[in-house]
């Protein structure tokens, strides 16, 4: 069984597949965790490029893990975020599968990844904004602070609580792979958009947003 599954590694090392439209110059820029610069925004996610072999689990698990069920919706109140959640497999081409440019911006659930609550780090990916529409469902995911709530409503009627550890911005030629994909001994969750500067030239942000997180309780939706 793949733990926290498709990470961003290809055989020569880290392979990130960005989506990328450029936005008018008028258009806001998407916030960002501090000492972070702001371009002018487009629209990319980090996708995984290749499924890698699951990292050795710690020998016991530790805090609240779940059975498996499928995540349903994305609450993060601070942020002002509500969004049903989409499911993301690969392409033919081993590229992991983004949700659709659209008006209603969605996140999706990484399905190579543990669904919420399981052991190990489930990915959610959003977009960040779109040519057409502007902000996305993550817009304003680089604002999240320690401590804050994120909530996953699952298909067991089950509304697993996160709380959120950090946020971190890298370097898309640098992006830790095994840090944000590798097994976890506990339920974890990754939040991933892009951020930094964005680079007019190549229509890019040069950077990816990690929110990390980890599971804290359980409550009836």
């Amino acid at each position: 069984m793949l733990g926290a599954a498709a990470a961003v590694l290809a055989v020569a090392g880290v392979a990130l597949v960005t989506v990328a439209l450029l936005l008018p110059a008028s258009t806001p820029a998407p916030p960002q965790p501090p000492a972070v610069t702001v371009g002018a925004p487009g629209t990319e996610i980090a996708a995984p490029r290749s499924v890698y072999p699951a990292v050795p689990p710690a020998a016991a698990s530790t805090g609240p893990v779940l059975a498996r069920s499928l995540p349903v919706s994305l609450d993060v109140p601070s942020i002002g975020v509500h969004s049903m959640l989409l499911q993301l497999g690969v392409n033919s081409d081993r590229t992991v599968q983004v949700p659709p440019l659209e008006k209603d911006s969605k996140a999706g659930w990484f399905t190579y990844s543990p669904t919420p609550g399981e052991l190990g780090p489930a990915v959610l990916l959003g977009h960040v904004d779109t040519a057409q529409w502007g902000p996305g469902v993550f817009y304003r995911l680089g604002v999240l602070k320690p401590g804050q709530t994120v909530d996953v409503t699952r298909a067991d009627r089950a509304v697993a609580e996160f709380v959120v550890d950090r946020v971190e911005s890298y370097p898309k030629d640098t992006f830790p792979s095994l840090q944000v994909y590798g097994n976890t001994p506990d339920a974890q969750l990754r939040l991933i958009t892009c951020g930094g500067v964005f680079d007019t030239a190549t229509r890019n942000y040069e950077n990816n947003i990690v929110v990390y997180a980890h599971l804290t309780a359980t409550r009836p939706a």
